[in-house]
């Protein structure tokens, strides 16, 4: 025995990481050309060793069938990087020439992987091939359960990417796996992103760690049976994803909601597909053990053959059985036939109506399966669009097994085996992950709306009584401001100013007497003229500026005139302004 394994897993965690770092810094330069090779050299590693990984994981586990995690481990090595392998992820990876948008891509950085044991190999191979898609580099933390099969998965990758050119640590994993460990993983300041899936704890440690993660909710999954649907397909594709694997995808179906017209067509297409209906006894037995006294899911269940349940909970079923379907009285922590169950065991509803098949199917992803899948079987398509339009649900597969279709093995959705459930499920997206959610985008924005073209700025300002031009568009006609407003305006803010610095300001001059206003001397046509004392005025508006330049005369200002930045930026640039060191008038 290891003697203080936490410590030795919280220092492995902190030493790959460092390795991770480094190994990053060397990845972020990659071509497009260079991480599509290594990609596509894990992948046909993943590829040749499917069988094999998948056995490993059964016999460490204990969790499903061979066969079917087969399946799984070459869903992710060719559908998953057939999806991927065309991606952009690397340098320039758009342009928008119309909008001046140049999009490039860059690598979140260090990813922390934890891996469940239910999906240990497969979920391995997509985290890796996603995330070095992305140039990111990848730290694996194995369930404790499934150590052995997770480290090889990994490894045989990591090869391959080596003997394609990958740097070293590019692809890194814990073999002493504590929760300790994990979460010094999580939160070390190197690690940049985190991919969680696992239990509702995990999912909430790695949202609690400070650093952003994409994490998964627990999937309820409710599919409903319409009265129009064809039974006999709906039936078959509800006991294909229920018994794949043994029910240990999230996205398995957990309860059929049957309409209540075709009720008896229904049982008899479960009969023939191989489902046992549980008398009353047998129901209250497997409900016993489907449940923990803390109304939990007891994982000795998990993943397990029927026949394997059935004798746990203290009755047997024929060799020929794949399912167990058992009718809740309702919905909630009383009734363990209607929670997430990651068995070969369904909840069986009838509702008559597809409004109260709906209500029924909300009220099921509400208890622990909001944001995550449904399916509906139908050939309605006003019935089908209400489910999409009401249903709290992201993933909705429309007569299909909501197994398959969630993860985009029988319908168009991206191929993924980490399905977000939005906010809702208390995840940050609801979105099927790719690499494209691995890496972050930098903008090149070029200008392509001129200040001087935006009727409403001018210098960023606006301006009481009308809207002024740029100043730098002094060949144009000067648009038709009211000059005695902006001075008003602008005399009474400086006035508040002056006065606050106790400082008096000069009384306005009139035509009655003394020296007459700018605006007054240009209506008689003497532009803003410059005192023959050299006085400068007290006030500089741009209209007052426009008028020297085409009269050629000069302006003269002193230390407290008051000139606006339009008239500033055209006086200096056309040489109007005369510097004086007299007070204003």
């Amino acid at each position: 025995m290891v003697e203080d394994k936490d410590l030795i897993s919280i220092q492995q965690a902190r030493h790959l990481v460092e390795r991770s770092c480094q190994a990053g810094e060397k990845l972020k330069d990659f071509t497009q050309e260079q991480v599509d090779s290594i990609v596509a050299a894990m992948a046909s590693a993943a590829e040749k060793n499917a069988q094999r990984l998948a056995q490993m994981a059964h016999e460490e586990t204990g969790y499903g069938k061979v066969a079917d995690k087969t399946v799984k481990n070459l869903f992710c090595a060719v559908d998953v990087h057939n999806y991927v392998k065309d991606l952009k992820t690397c340098g320039v990876v758009s342009e928008n020439k119309p909008k001046g948008i140049t999009e490039i891509a860059v690598p979140a950085g260090v990813i922390a992987a934890i891996i469940p044991s239910t999906n240990p190999t497969s979920t391995a191979i997509f985290k890796i091939l996603c995330s070095i898609k992305g140039r990111n580099t990848i730290v694996l933390s194995p369930h404790p359960k499934a150590v052995r099969c997770t480290v090889e998965t990994a490894r045989l990758m990591y090869e391959a990417a080596l003997q394609s050119g990958a740097p070293e640590d590019c692809i890194t994993w814990m073999d002493v796996v504590t929760l300790e460990g994990t979460s010094e993983l999580m939160k070390h300041p190197g690690t940049n992103l985190i991919l969680a899936t696992g239990g509702p704890g995990l999912v909430r440690a790695a949202y609690s760690s400070g650093k952003p993660a994409f994490g998964v909710g627990p999937g309820n999954v409710p599919a409903f049976i319409e009265r129009t649907a064809d039974v006999p397909k709906a039936v078959r594709d509800i006991v294909a994803g229920k018994t794949f694997d043994n029910g240990t995808l999230c996205s398995s179906e957990q309860s059929i909601v049957c309409d209540l017209p075709i009720e008896n067509q229904v049982i008899e297409e479960l009969r023939k597909n191989g489902a046992h209906f549980l008398s009353e006894e047998e129901t209250e037995k497997l409900g016993r053990l489907v449940q923990l006294p803390n109304k939990a899911l007891n994982p000795a269940i998990v993943g397990k053959s029927p026949q394997t349940i059935a004798a746990m909970a203290g009755f047997s079923v024929p060799e020929h059985i794949v399912c167990l379907l058992g009718r809740p009285k309702g919905v909630g922590r009383e009734h363990p036939l209607s929670m997430e169950k990651l068995s070969p065991i369904l909840g069986f509803f009838v509702e008559d109506g597809w409004e109260a098949g709906c209500r029924r199917c909300i009220e099921i992803l509400n208890f622990y399966g909001l944001g995550h899948t449904m399916s509906i079987h139908s050939r309605d398509p006003r019935v089908i669009l209400e489910f999409g339009l009401h249903k709290p649900a992201y993933r909705i597969c429309v007569n299909t097994p909501a197994t398959h279709g969630s993860v985009g093995l029988t319908t168009g959705v991206p191929p993924s085996m980490t399905l977000g459930c939005g906010t809702p499920g208390g995840n940050i997206t609801s979105d099927n992950i790719t690499p494209l959610h691995l890496i972050n985008i930098k903008r090149l924005a070029y200008e392509i709306r001129p200040l001087n073209s935006i009727p409403y700025l001018s210098a960023g300002k606006r301006v009481p009584g009308g809207v002024p031009e740029c100043s730098s568009c002094s060949d144009k006609a000067p648009l038709k401001v009211d000059s005695e407003i902006v001075r008003q305006v602008i005399r009474s803010v400086v006035e508040d100013y002056l006065n606050q610095k106790k400082t008096p300001f000069p009384a306005p001059v009139t035509k009655s007497g003394g020296v007459p206003p700018v605006a007054e001397r240009a209506e008689k046509g003497d532009g803003p003229q410059t005192p023959a004392v050299g006085t400068p005025v007290a006030f500089v508006c741009e209209d007052d500026v426009r008028r020297a330049v085409a009269k050629k005369e000069k302006i003269v200002i002193g230390a407290r005139t008051i000139v606006t930045p339009a008239a500033r930026d055209l006086g200096e640039a056309k040489g109007v302004f005369l510097q004086s060191d007299l007070p204003p008038v």
